[in-house]
Order: structure tokens, then C-alpha cells, then sequence
């Protein structure tokens, strides 16, 4: 759950709860701003390589020492695509071309984590699969014998790839 709003950001008075929009909504009784609780967005990528998915170890709560999609927050006024590929490379060392959007959930898994997470398929272009950033290892995995998984949607991600048959002939 987000932090209560007390206070206006533009001039300091206390707000005022109203029905504005069909929501109960902090309002500021002097300069009339309006708080909207916008959503957190997330970029994932399912990079898979012989038949084999790209997932790094979260050195983070929650769920430190699991495993999961190369994936982060979409920064203000970025571009998903790109937030994609950057996490990638952040995460671990490999810059990639983006393919299709393969998906977009709706997740809240925990009180820090996305609202909306944007999955694309993407391919290695180049560079060294080298663990960094918010993970401490990264390594590809037989779609059958996965670690343990942070995320219900990372599973979800999984159970959608083997449907599809995305693990065949690659």
C-alpha cells in the first residue's frame, strides 16, 4: 500500500479527502491539485536461447534468492521497450533485440512490486551473461527443471511458454 498523502506537494496545506472521479482522492482545499496514485510499471523479457529461458537471482526482498525474469520498473517518460532491454542488460550483461509483446498483466504480487508488467520475447544480440545490478546470478534453464521461481507471474509467464510450444525447435 502506497503512503497516505497528507500534505499538497505544491504548497504545503494539509489536503482534504473528496469524490473527484469516482474515487476518494486527496485534494488540496487552497490550490485545488488532485493526488491520482498512479500505477507502477514493470519490462520483462523472455529471452530464450536452444530451447532454454534467461532468469536471474533476486539479491532483494521479497523473495531474495529466487529466480526470475530479467524485469524492472519502467523509469518516468521511458519507453517500456527500452526499459526492457536496459533491465536486461543491467541484470545480466547481455544487450538484446526485442521481439513481440508476448503479454501485459495486471500483478500486484507484493506492496513494492509492479501493478502492470509488460513481457516481450527478445534475442541475445551480444555480450557476456555476467549477473549485476539487483541480481546475483543469472544462467539459462531447462524449461523442466526451473529453480525456485520468485513471482506468480514468472510462473505464469512459464506455464504460457510451454503452452504455446515457445521451448520446441528453438
Amino acid at each position: 500500500m502506497a503512503a497516505e498523502i497528507r500534505y499538497c506537494p505544491y504548497c504545503g496545506t494539509p489536503v482534504e479527502r473528496k469524490m473527484l472521479f469516482g474515487m476518494d482522492r486527496p485534494v488540496c482545499p487552497v490550490c485545488g491539485w488532485v493526488h491520482f496514485a498512479d500505477p507502477k510499471v514493470a519490462a520483462a523479457v523472455v529471452v530464450i536461447n536452444q530451447g532454454k529461458i534467461l532468469l536471474t537471482r533476486r539479491v532483494n526482498e521479497p523473495y531474495q534468492g529466487l529466480w526470475t525474469l530479467p524485469a524492472g520498473f519502467v523509469n518516468a517518460h521511458e519507453d517500456p521497450r527500452d526499459a526492457a532491454r536496459r533491465e536486461c542488460l543491467e541484470e545480466t550483461g547481455l544487450t538484446v533485440a526485442l521481439g513481440d509483446l508476448l503479454d501485459v498483466w495486471s500483478v500486484s504480487e507484493h506492496a513494492r512490486g509492479a501493478d502492470i508488467l509488460i513481457v516481450y520475447t527478445a534475442t541475445v544480440l551480444e555480450g557476456t551473461l555476467a549477473a549485476g545490478d539487483d541480481a546475483d546470478q543469472a544462467a539459462f534453464f531447462d524449461p523442466q527443471d526451473l529453480p525456485p521461481l520468485a513471482f506468480k507471474s514468472t510462473a505464469r509467464i512459464m506455464e504460457k511458454l510451454s503452452s504455446n510450444g515457445a521451448f520446441t525447435g528453438v
